[in-house]
């Protein structure tokens, strides 16, 4: 993953990239062999990609590559002070889209991302401004199996892609909360496209967000919220591959309930592939395929004061996918607060 990379695949379980078939169904049966290679190339992107992020004790970002890392915390300012993260994903899905969002059949197939990404991050604020940076970083396992192909089966673990947002802005008023914000993904290795053998998705990104959150009162108990988010991808290190840019929106609607202990509501995702991927050595067959997906699923978070955090757990179906893995996500996030200075140095 790599946001933190949501990196090539887990990244962010790391979170970068994610996967894309630029194949047909029909092409499966006279190019089986080629099948399984991009198949297996593009998975491990998908999860190299789920570096990732969930934010909050009070909406940090620790990257967001992978659609459905944020939800309910996308366009939300946090609360001024020093904060630990902690962000466990998990992706599991057994079918992979085409680009017409056709399923490939590819047999009984099981892909299974698993990161625990974590970082710090540190907010201040002056009057209704405020300022916020981040780093993090993921260690991800990543297992295919494909049933009576073991050849193209893969179990690896290591190191995500690095996530650093020096610059997250922030603008709060009554019922209203502006965020903008410029992140980057560091590669750790070489991608499996260039011959690599960890899970770095190989290539720097450049993220821009921006969003924000409209409160029903100003005891802000009821809220909607989003963040969208342009990735900038660079070409991938020892091989003429260049990951086309995606646009991505995420957010959700929920309440605060128990006198704000409890959090809950629903959360959505979006994800699109804005430009082709490119390169001299950009197999053919995966010109041209562009990713697509939704999603959508509950999200809820409690307060756990004795210990000045915040749990949260978030789950969401992948729908309407094309050019990539469809599966399930799980999000469980632990925000610890390890300084926060006098509530008079900032405005609620």
């Amino acid at each position: 993953m790599r946001s933190a990379r949501s990196g090539d695949a887990c990244g962010h379980l790391s979170a970068r990239g994610c996967s894309r078939h630029a194949i047909t169904a029909e092409e499966v049966g006279p190019r089986c062999r080629r099948v399984k290679r991009l198949i297996l190339l593009s998975l491990f992107v998908v999860c190299v990609q789920m570096v990732f992020a969930a934010r909050r004790v009070d909406a940090q970002d620790l990257g967001h590559k992978l659609p459905g890392l944020i939800g309910l915390d996308a366009g939300r300012i946090p609360q001024p002070g020093l904060y630990a993260i902690d962000r466990v994903v998990w992706y599991e899905a057994d079918q992979v889209r085409d680009r017409a969002g056709n399923r490939i059949p590819v047999g009984d197939l099981g892909l299974l991302g698993i990161s625990n990404a974590a970082g710090l991050s540190y907010t201040f604020q002056r009057g209704s401004r405020s300022f916020t940076a981040t780093v993090a970083a993921p260690l991800t396992r990543l297992k295919l199996d494909i049933h009576d192909r073991p050849e193209a089966s893969v179990d690896r673990f290591g190191l995500g892609d690095i996530y650093i947002q020096p610059a997250r802005v922030g603008w709060r008023r009554d019922q209203v909360d502006l965020v903008g914000s410029y992140g980057l993904y560091l590669p750790t290795g070489t991608s499996p496209l260039a011959g690599g053998s960890g899970l770095s998705a190989g290539h720097v990104t450049n993220e821009f967000s921006a969003g924000g959150t409209i409160f029903a009162d100003r005891n802000r108990t009821a809220f909607l919220t989003a963040l969208a988010s342009y990735d900038l991808n660079l070409r991938k290190r020892g091989v003429d591959i260049t990951r086309g840019d995606t646009l991505q929106v995420q957010g959700g609607a929920g309440a605060r309930l128990l006198n704000g202990v409890v959090e809950a509501g629903l959360a959505f995702h979006g994800l699109w592939q804005v430009r082709d991927d490119r390169g001299a050595d950009l197999p053919g067959v995966l010109r041209g395929a562009r990713d697509r997906i939704y999603g959508l699923g509950p999200d809820v978070a409690v307060l756990v004061q004795g210990i000045q955090s915040q749990v949260r757990v978030r789950y969401e179906w992948d729908m309407g996918v094309r050019s990539r893995p469809q599966g399930r996500l799980l999000v469980v996030g632990l925000n610890v607060t390890l300084h926060r200075p006098e509530r008079s140095s900032s405005r609620r």
